[in-house]
């Protein structure tokens, strides 16, 4: 699918969010089923993050048509107070962030990272990701804190992604977490995302041969993401995902210059 007019902005209308709360339950909910059948009345995802100020929304146009969405939440001092942790941002509820706090470094969270199923093999990824590092730059955030998808609640198949990740170098150098034990993750899984012939490649050791589900891989190669934990599980989406840090100053100059090609083409409204 092709469009000639691409552009970014971030949410301000009620048409915005909308469209933001749309794209979120067609991917999150009509796509993957990851989601409640109290929300397929409205056909709409939403949590109480959304509506802090600190959150910002970045929607991607082709045309007329809102095609993909992310959020970027930056501290929030009401948050941080009500939960006892110290940057307020959704992943302190499950993980501690601290040894990650120094002074000079600002820290937001994206998330929420989904294309339409039929504008995926397009640019809309690319704007997403450009959009979310001009965002970012504007409020002065330093580092990301994420999580990214593994697209099972398998926590052998979880492991196992790690474990590829580690193996292509992946890990982070500099940071670790400790995550919680998966007890909330269902005894019998119904999401693999290995095949048997492919764990028991892994059980040979032939670790190279092996895949790695899109969210990470993407992020490591376009935004230098490193991982800094083993799996943890998402009991709101019923799936395991990598936590990850990605540093703003060593985002691939590669994808810089994409991200600059493409806002010199088009001006983007914010």
């Amino acid at each position: 699918m092709t469009c000639r007019h691409w552009r970014w902005r971030v949410a301000t209308t009620q048409r915005d969010f909308d469209d933001v709360a749309r794209i979120r339950w067609a991917v999150f909910g009509g796509e993957l089923g990851l989601l409640p059948a109290s929300l397929a009345v409205a056909r709409r995802e939403l949590t109480s993050i959304d509506t802090l100020d600190t959150t910002l929304h970045v929607l991607v146009h082709a045309g007329s048509e809102a095609v993909a969405t992310m959020r970027v939440a930056l501290p929030n001092a009401e948050v941080a107070a009500n939960l006892g942790v110290k940057l307020g941002l959704e992943m302190e509820q499950r993980v501690d962030l601290s040894g990650l706090l120094q002074p000079g470094r600002v820290i937001a969270e994206p998330s929420r990272f989904c294309v339409l199923p039929e504008w995926r093999r397009t640019d809309a990824a690319t704007w997403l990701r450009a959009g979310m590092y001009a965002v970012s730059r504007r409020h002065g955030v330093t580092h990301w804190i994420a999580s990214a998808n593994l697209e099972t609640d398998s926590p052998e198949d979880a492991l196992l992604s790690w474990q590829v990740a580690a193996h292509r170098g992946w890990l982070s150098p500099h940071w670790r977490v400790a995550v919680p034990d998966p007890w909330q993750a269902p005894v019998h899984p119904r999401n693999p995302f290995y095949t048997p012939e492919e764990r028991a490649k892994a059980a040979q050791g032939r670790l190279d041969e092996l895949r790695l589900p899109r969210s990470p891989s993407l992020f490591a190669r376009t935004m230098g993401a490193r991982f800094i934990s083993e799996p943890l599980y998402d009991a709101y989406f019923r799936w395991f995902t990598l936590p990850l840090v990605m540093t703003l100053d060593e985002i691939p100059t590669d994808s810089l210059a994409r991200f600059h090609a493409l806002e010199n083409g088009v001006n983007s409204a914010a």
